[in-house]
């Protein structure tokens, strides 16, 4: 049933993996991923959006995958499908998935979620969307839990709801614990639980972070060894001096730090236990950790009303052997607690914790046992414990795999077991039979006062019966005895139970006082107990009490018994040589009549005459006679009477000498000089291992047999090296065992090999051809002569001669490949094969197509993947670069500047694989593009890298304040010395508050000297510092001066009768900040900004060569609290050309331009 429990949390696949883009999450559904296919990944993921109220907002995401995915959009507050509100749409001309929201309000202002979904995996992201009403802007609201008050109790489970305990444990616990804790509180299926539970558990968290940093290894309440029970945790404050309370049921408990104390906390390090000294029923209940008011643990802690009935006992083992702990419950329990010393045991490889049934046996395994689990160890159940040692003792043979369970006697635990059982029932339906026994007794004897009521004093019986006064029923039984059935020998018990603690009785058997047995009195129990049963002791029981009788037959029974050591000896294997005599001897006891059988591999024995059967009262015995090795088997006896049954098995094991080997055998090889041949071993070996084979030979024509020795038994395989060639051979082959030789197997004739050469394999092919080498394959020939191919010989003939030359000076070639490396470059050549067997070289084959030692054509390539196409380096410093290539024949290399040649204090050094390029001393004027080509006869290959000289920049001037519109300041700053000089040079602008006092950035990649920072609160003092920035860093920062204003007052005085003075603050739109020329490098962000100002608001519009650029998704454009900027994320030549901003309003037009020249536009040479 576990695992049912659980299959909620299976899922086919959910691998995570990383994607190239910051903040996307990829969830892969398939173990592997098919050739070709892909799960979806963000190109470009959704930006965050800062949009006036009323205005529209989008959303625009790239995506990627095979197959392609399917995107879909969704929000933290809501849904996004009514159409009035929101559009989905797909741009196939920018591949762009936009999300439209067509009248922004504050509501909308959230946390939207695009999906990108296929059959292989998903991935998703976030962005958020700002509104501005107004001069107020609202964030994505955060999702606020609701804070449980603490100091009162859980509010009580309504019917048909989940307990609110169980929420609380629930919030508190790990996964693996989630189906033990729902089991006890009745709840078997929880999986629609989780997601209220993932809600509840994010509300906690956003609680509990206001108070502490992080909390783990939370673990439930438990009963210690000790006796102390403990729950812990560790647990990292936000404020160390943040008060820690503890509550019972919603009581506040008092906590001590001593070892007395009835509630105490002990921290070490960042862990905190809670203990509980000597706990008592009454200090069940469910307890709760606050940290000043948020809560961030909570336990229950149950204390069951139950005992051990038996207790675990020591257990002896030796190394790596298993060793098994059970004890018995006096009541059901879906678990308990085991430990060692100071740490409690959980299932898995070490530990095997098993429950019966009943939930009364509980079974603790220790597997695989090593000298380090020597120790104590102790079964819990509510406050109740068991423990017992375990001794671990060195395995002198470290014989491994040995699995040996020691434990108690477990049919005593069984028996035990299944007695508590029965007893619990039989109590129960006793106290259902007695009051079910009492309310017909009531009901007749109210008929019968019914009966003859008649107004005498009767009656007043009755009353006084009805109420409880002056009537006794007498003593009863609750349990009475039942028929058991005993073996001679053993213990029998019979018991019965009274509803009265102090009533007598006596025991009758067969009408007669019992004598010679032990009874006992326990309370209102009653028992009788024959340690060793006879025949003589099979009666009917009796016991009676008060006048009430309880009777019961007690059987004895004798079913067969074996004496151990007689069957010890009995079902070791009798082993013999052949004609000799088996027996075997079996002494028995039991009631008669005895019925005994003996059989041979299930076939029954009858006296014969090979066959002889003795049996008397006591013992049987059985005597094969002349046994041969087709009599080896299982020998079997049954002993048979009235009570049971009893079989024993042993073995027969007849040695002899074995068959002969088995044919027919297999001619391996028939050379000029040698004989090779193979058979099978004997179907029989004689009950004992084969150890050698017996070869003679006779020369056919001859009469005579010659002996070649004996070879070993445990290859079947013989070859015969003194042959003449063309002769006739024939073999015998005979087995040999501790017993004796077995009769020969005879061969065909053999006939040793002729001179027969192979054919002439095919023509070689040629593999690969390079200057000083050339390789070689062939096929071997189809006729191999008879005998196997031992090599081969390979031959060369230079064009243009006659003659053929030996390769191979050193020996036969045994690969069908070869390589051939005295070979001059340029000059042509043909080569030939010929095979080689056992009589010698057979004819060379065609020879293969002319081939010309030279290196092969190949166009030049570049090695290195990861090149770098931009390099910074630091004035002063050298440069180096190297590239790898491949090229056949050797290619000319030539580098170029921005398309020119390069200096003379540039260094080029090439070899036959690379280039490198070095400059000792760096300076500015070094920056460009460097240009590698590498051409041969087969083509050319070229790669740029662009090199940028700077320095770690210098800062900009003094910064200056304006304050022209209010809540906004404007910073101006002298420019770096260094900007002139590097035009990737921009600002950073940085703030803090008299408030805050934490360093900000709230502008970056500023290419002009000016920027207009926004949401300036009065009463506060500001400062700002301007960075410049390059590629090698920061430059120190120039700081401004204080900025600061004051609020405005509430003052009677200066009040202005609005009604009587009219203010007018409308003006023509205005650039306070124009757009600034830019140049910026090919593949790079480029981000224009400029500031204005009007009222009414203007409206701006961005033109790209008089086109307009409002509508083009290809561009990022903001608008913030006048602030407007246009961002391109990746700039190209098709970039290059003049950018204006058009502003107006029903007062007046004003524009600004600039020119945008993209750098890096080389073409390759």
């Amino acid at each position: 049933m576990g695992s049912l429990k659980y299959n909620f949390l299976v899922q086919t696949v959910a691998i995570k993996k990383r994607s190239r883009v910051p903040g996307v999450t990829i969830t892969q559904h398939v173990e592997q991923l098919p050739l070709g296919k892909s799960t979806p990944d963000f190109t470009r993921k959704p930006m965050t959006t800062t949009v006036h109220e009323g205005k529209r907002a989008f959303f625009k995401a790239m995506v990627s995958g095979e197959p392609a995915p399917t995107v879909t959009w969704e929000r933290n507050k809501g849904d996004v499908n009514d159409p009035e509100k929101y559009k989905t749409r797909y741009d196939g001309r920018t591949r762009e998935h936009i999300l439209e929201i067509v009248h922004v309000t504050p509501e909308e202002a959230d946390t939207y979620r695009c999906l990108a979904t296929n059959e292989y995996g998903r991935a998703s992201c976030n962005s958020n969307l700002n509104v501005i009403e107004g001069k107020r802007q609202i964030y994505k609201a955060k999702y606020k839990g609701v804070v449980v008050t603490r100091k009162k109790q859980l509010p009580p489970q309504k019917e048909g709801e989940i307990d609110p305990k169980l929420w609380e444990l629930l919030l508190s616990a790990s996964k693996k614990d989630y189906e033990k804790i729902c089991l006890e509180f009745g709840v078997t299926d929880f999986r629609w639980m989780l997601k209220r539970l993932n809600q509840l558990k994010k509300e906690r968290e956003d609680e509990q972070a206001k108070v502490i940093e992080k909390v783990e290894n939370a673990k439930q309440i438990e009963v210690k060894p000790n006796g102390r029970a403990e729950f812990s945790l560790d647990m990292t404050l936000c404020d160390p001096n943040s008060a820690i309370r503890l509550y019972k049921d919603g009581t506040l408990v008092p906590l001590g730090d001593e070892e007395n104390s009835k509630h105490s906390l002990k921290k070490t390090g960042s862990k905190y236990v809670f203990s509980i000294k000597d706990p008592q029923l009454e200090d069940a209940g469910f307890y709760q950790v606050d940290v000043d008011d948020a809560n961030v643990f909570s336990t229950d802690f149950q204390v069951p009303a139950v005992e051990f009935t038996s207790k675990i006992k020591g257990v002896k083992v030796t190394e790596s052997q298993d060793a098994t702990f059970v004890c018995v419950l006096s009541t059901p329990l879906n678990r308990i607690t085991w430990s060692k010393q100071d740490f409690s045991l959980e299932h898995g490889d070490k530990y095997d914790i098993t429950v019966s049934e009943d939930k009364l046996t509980h079974t603790l395994r220790v597997k695989d046992c090593e000298i380090a689990d020597n120790g104590a160890y102790y079964a819990i159940a509510g406050i109740t414990s068991s423990s017992a040692s375990l001794t671990v003792k060195a395995d002198p043979n470290k014989s491994k795999g040995h699995k040996g369970a020691t434990t108690g006697d477990q049919d005593d635990l069984a028996k035990l077991a299944l007695g508590q059982q029965a007893k619990l029932q039989r109590e129960k339906d006793d106290l259902e039979a007695a009051r079910r026994a009492q309310a017909e007794k009531d009901a007749a004897d109210a008929a019968a006062r019914a009966a003859h009521g008649d107004g005498d004093d009767r009656s007043g019986d009755t009353a006084g019966h009805e109420s409880g006064d002056g009537y006794e029923r007498g003593v009863q039984f609750v349990s009475g005895l039942s028929d058991t059935v005993a073996n001679v020998g053993e213990k029998a018990e019979l018991s019965c139970k009274l509803s009265s603690d102090t009533s007598e009785g006596r025991w009758y058997k067969n009408g007669k006082l019992v004598e010679g047995v032990t009874i006992i009195k326990d309370g209102a129990c009653h028992r009788l107990i024959i340690d060793c049963c006879k025949e003589d002791d099979s009666a009917e029981y009796c016991f009676e009490s008060e006048g009430r009788k309880s009777q019961a037959t007690l059987n004895i029974e004798d079913p067969p018994k074996i004496d151990s050591d007689a069957l010890g000896k009995f079902t070791k294997p009798v082993i013999i040589k052949a004609n000799e005599n088996a027996e075997w001897k079996l002494p028995f006891s039991g009631g008669a009549p005895m019925t005994i059988q003996w059989y041979k591999d299930d076939d029954k024995l009858l006296p014969g005459l090979n066959v002889k059967i003795e049996t008397s009262a006591t013992e049987s015995q059985l005597c094969l006679n002349k046994c041969q090795r087709k009599d080896s088997g299982e020998v079997k006896v049954k002993i048979k009477n009235e009570f049971g049954t009893v079989e024993k098995l042993s073995k027969l094991i007849v040695l002899d000498k074995p068959t002969p080997p088995q044919g027919p055998v297999e001619i391996m090889e028939s050379a000029v000089t040698s004989v090779e041949f193979k058979w099978k071993p004997p179907k029989d070996n004689g009950g004992c291992p084969i150890s050698n084979y017996m070869i003679e030979r006779q020369q056919v024509g001859r009469n005579k047999w010659s002996d070649l020795g004996d070879i070993s038994g445990s290859n079947p395989t013989y070859k015969d090296s003194d042959v003449d060639p063309g002769r006739r051979y024939c073999y015998r082959i005979r087995a040999k065992n501790a017993e004796g030789i077995s009769d020969y197997l005879q061969t065909e004739d053999i006939p040793a090999g002729v001179l027969r050469y192979p054919g002439p394999p095919a023509a070689p092919k040629v593999t690969s051809a390079f200057k000083d080498c050339i390789n070689l394959s062939w096929s071997p020939p189809c006729d191999a002569g008879g005998t196997k191919i031992v090599g081969y010989n390979l031959e060369k003939n230079k064009k243009g001669t006659n003659y053929w030359s030996l390769v191979n000076q050193g020996g036969p070639i045994t690969a069908t490949k070869y390589a051939v490396k005295d070979v001059f470059e340029g000059a042509a050549y043909e080569f030939r094969v010929a095979a080689i067997n056992l009589s010698g070289a057979g004819d060379p084959s065609i020879s293969c197509d002319t081939v010309i030692a030279r290196d092969p054509m190949m166009k030049p390539k570049f090695k290195d993947r990861n090149m770098k196409t931009f390099v910074v380096v630091k004035s002063g410093n050298t440069i180096r670069l190297n590239i790898n290539y491949e090229a056949s024949p050797l290619p000319d290399i030539s580098w170029l500047k921005d398309g020119i040649p390069l200096l003379k204090h540039v260094t080029i050094t090439n070899s036959d694989k690379g280039s490198q390029l070095l400059i000792p001393t760096s300076e500015r004027t070094d920056s460009g593009i460097y240009t590698i080509t590498v051409k041969n006869l087969a083509g050319q290959e070229s790669f740029n890298v662009e090199i940028r000289v700077t320095d770690d920049p210098k800062p900009p001037g003094p910064v200056e304040l304006d304050e022209n519109i209010p809540g906004t300041v404007t910073l101006s700053w002298s420019p770096s010395p260094d900007e002139k000089r590097d035009d990737r040079l921009h600002y950073m602008v940085s703030k803090r508050d008299s408030f805050k006092r934490i360093w900000r950035t709230v502008a970056d990649n500023l290419f002009n000297n000016k920027f207009t920072v926004v949401n300036i609160l009065p009463g506060r003092e500001y400062y700002f510092r301007v960075f410049a920035k390059n590629d090698m860093g920061l430059s120190p920062p120039s700081e401004s001066p204080v900025f600061g204003t004051e609020k405005e007052k509430d003052s009677n005085r200066d009040c202005i009768d609005l009604g009587t003075v009219r203010l007018d603050f409308q003006c023509p739109p205005s650039f306070t900040v124009p757009l600034r020329r830019r140049t910026a490098p090919q593949g790079y962000e480029c981000h224009m900004s400029c500031a204005v100002k009007g009222d009414p608001a203007p409206r701006v519009t961005w033109y790209y060569n008089n086109i307009s650029l409002n509508t083009n998704t290809n561009y990022n454009i903001t608008n913030v609290c006048g602030v407007c900027s246009l961002l391109i994320l990746r700039v190209g030549a098709r970039d290059n050309g003049e950018y204006k901003v058009i502003i107006e309003n029903k007062l007046g037009r004003a524009e600004c331009s600039m020119a945008l020249n993209v750098r890096g536009n080389v073409q390759n040479v």
